[in-house]
């Protein structure tokens, strides 16, 4: 049964994410859920979620208090997100802008509007740098999106969205998303050669929505390079890859969530086996795993 929170008993970070969202034009309600503060939406629940774990045991057993409060939350028809401490506090800028996207504030757009252009390697980790929540990762192919118009609705909403955000928008010729995958690990099945290839990374500015975006990048990267099959993990501290499933992927299986160290400018080192502690000041936050999807281009056993 949920519970109002008293505001004042809140977490720091929950608190300061309420006082965000009022600030930005939307109502919110406290809960305290599973001893928790979540903050209601609408019909969208924000899961504020400090990284204040002292050792690895503790981390993960606020793991396991995160998953089972996920799966009361998913009795209801709320949509979920969770912000954990260390994004927030390293990435502040994406975040809010991410999470106001999630709450149905952000400028639209289109892929039919915008064009898929090979990139460089500095462009493509400068973008992702500051758009993606892992930032850059090694890769072999590189794309990117570029906004070249705005058309009919999209064009008169952008520029509220523009005007209530107090920026001059995004202009056409933006570079507003990127999307890099592997190299190819080839293998036989029978008589075949099975080119698969990895979907490393993909990310749009986070003030925006772009309809179509990465299936319009994905098939340039199979018109492009043949592959036989595509596969990708959906990261479950965000989403729980509902979008690959509608570019065709299928849910294949479960990665184990990652222990990190938190170091004090909120960075984040994944701890590797035999190492019990990094130094007294460390905090640990175990993420929630990620889902891994595969796209099946040529048909094999």
């Amino acid at each position: 049964m949920e519970i109002l929170c008293n505001f004042a008993s809140m977490t720091a970070l929950a608190g300061e994410i309420r006082d965000f969202l009022m600030e930005s034009g939307i109502g919110c309600v406290a809960e305290s859920r599973c001893g928790a503060d979540v903050l209601l939406a609408g019909r969208k629940y924000v899961v504020p979620w400090p990284v204040a774990a002292t050792g690895q045991a503790q981390a993960r057993e606020q793991a396991a208090l995160l998953e089972q409060l996920l799966k009361e939350l998913a009795g209801s028809d709320a949509t979920v997100v969770v912000i954990t401490e260390d994004r927030w506090r390293r990435q502040g800028e994406m975040m809010r802008a991410r999470l106001l996207a999630h709450l149905d504030v952000f400028i639209p757009m289109y892929a039919r509007n915008c064009e898929v252009r090979k990139i460089d390697k500095e462009t493509a980790a400068a973008f992702l740098s500051v758009n993606h929540s892992y930032g850059d990762a090694a890769c072999r192919y590189r794309y990117g999106l570029y906004l070249k118009r705005y058309t009919g609705k999209s064009l008169e909403i952008s520029r509220l969205a523009s005007l209530a955000r107090n920026d001059s928008g995004v202009e056409p010729g933006s570079l507003v998303a990127v999307a890099t995958f592997s190299n190819a690990r080839k293998w036989q099945k029978g008589d075949k050669t099975i080119r698969s290839y990895e979907w490393t990374r993909y990310a749009s500015l986070p003030g925006v929505r772009i309809s179509g975006g990465m299936g319009k990048m994905l098939q340039t990267f199979i018109q492009d390079q043949h592959p036989d099959d595509i596969m990708s993990y959906a990261d479950l501290e965000w989403s729980e890859g509902a979008v690959y499933e509608q570019l065709g992927f299928a849910l294949e299986g479960r990665k184990e969530p990652v222990l990190f160290c938190i170091d004090q400018q909120w960075g984040r080192s994944p701890v590797r086996p035999g190492i019990t502690e990094i130094h007294e000041a460390a905090r640990y936050f175990q993420n929630l795993g990620s889902n891994k999807y595969r796209l099946k281009i040529t048909e094999y056993e």
